[in-house]
């Protein structure tokens, strides 16, 4: 028997309107677009119609030695259901003083209260500047928290993270993160089928946690005054050794005690914090250059044992060394196996500094 029932009209597909300002980054520019729209139903129609606008309809500056064209002007924000807004070279005073412009505050006023708010990288500055994450969790590149976190104090930043997602507020590190975040969106909105395709087509692993850490080298600040080079110097030859306070201290010459001040004011962490950062570095370069085992990588990096290894690198990285050595080694062939002597010292000792 046939239904008599009208055939259901597939729902409308759900705008996303990217906001193009004067001096934006085209790879970043271009990454709701890619993602969002590689997005479809298993009838093949798309799940999401992307838009782009800008302050006003013309051509928009980038940091190439190009424009873009850009047909809407700020009135299609009202449509959106969700607007990203990704990173710019030339925020003026919102990067400077944390104050929109005449311009982009008449352009944020036409959002409809409840659109979802996205930021890639330094576009974060934007929603901060507008108070849209006032007491939320963000994140923006490594290289601007310090200074996102000063000028918006009442911001919860995280640095170390690729993306945050407070429900209709999220926020982005730089690059690549824009693209795990923009995946990530459309496995909230869609499930796993969906974004793990989106991914295949785009080529990019299907999903790195928001809390992973942003992989970047960390490091030191310039001493200020008596310094601990010699000591450092000492240790970075010896990390895979068992290492003691005092024979840092004896390094320069000073007490444990004078030592562990000025090792703390010169650096910001204790010598133990250092000690286990510069740990984490090292296995992170031999996790991602070479084939060796857990185990040899553990002591390589003065870890001692395989279980220390994924405790310390879980913390510092918010992954296990395998998911780490998977990311940056995907397809490891035998041409490029690099090759490392074992370390002469006892494995279960090189731990901590006492």
């Amino acid at each position: 028997m046939e239904s008599n029932r009208p055939a259901q009209t597939p729902a409308p597909a759900h705008r996303v309107v990217v906001l193009a300002l004067a001096g934006l980054l085209p790879f970043e520019l271009g990454i709701p677009h890619r993602i969002f729209g590689r997005a479809k139903d298993p009838a093949g129609r798309p799940l999401y119609e992307i838009l782009t606008c800008g302050l006003a309809p013309g051509p928009v500056s980038t940091d190439a030695d190009f424009a873009v064209h850009v047909e809407h002007g700020p009135e299609l924000l009202a449509t959106a259901d969700t607007v990203v807004v990704p990173a710019s070279y030339e925020l003026g005073p919102v990067h400077e003083s944390g104050v929109l412009t005449e311009g982009l505050a008449a352009a944020l006023a036409h959002i409809r209260p409840g659109t979802r708010l996205v930021s890639i990288c330094t576009g974060g500055y934007v929603l901060a500047a507008a108070g849209y994450l006032d007491g939320r969790p963000a994140t923006t590149h490594w290289a601007s928290a310090e200074h996102f976190q000063r000028l918006f104090p009442a911001v919860r930043v995280d640095p170390g993270v690729l993306y945050t997602d407070d429900g209709d507020v999220l926020t982005s590190a730089g690059v690549a993160a824009g693209i795990d975040l923009c995946l990530h969106i459309v496995r909230r909105d869609h499930g796993v089928a969906v974004a793990n395709e989106v991914a295949r087509r785009t080529v990019v692993p299907p999903h790195r946690e928001g809390g992973q850490a942003q992989f970047v080298d960390r490091p030191l600040p310039e001493p200020r005054q008596a310094s601990t080079t010699a000591a450092r110097a000492w240790v970075l030859d010896r990390l895979h050794e068992p290492l003691r306070l005092s024979d840092l201290a004896r390094q320069e010459a000073v007490s444990v005690r004078t030592f562990t001040r000025r090792f703390r004011e010169e650096s910001g962490v204790s010598p133990g914090e250092w000690i286990t950062g510069q740990r984490v570095e090292r296995a992170r370069r031999l996790l991602e250059r070479t084939e060796l085992s857990m185990e040899q990588v553990a002591r390589e990096a003065g870890f001692g044992t395989a279980q220390s290894l994924r405790k310390h690198v879980q913390a510092a990285l918010g992954v296990s060394p395998t998911a780490y050595r998977r990311t940056f080694r995907p397809a490891a062939d035998t041409a490029d196996r690099v090759t490392l002597p074992a370390s002469d010292g006892p494995s279960e000792t090189a731990g901590p500094v006492h």
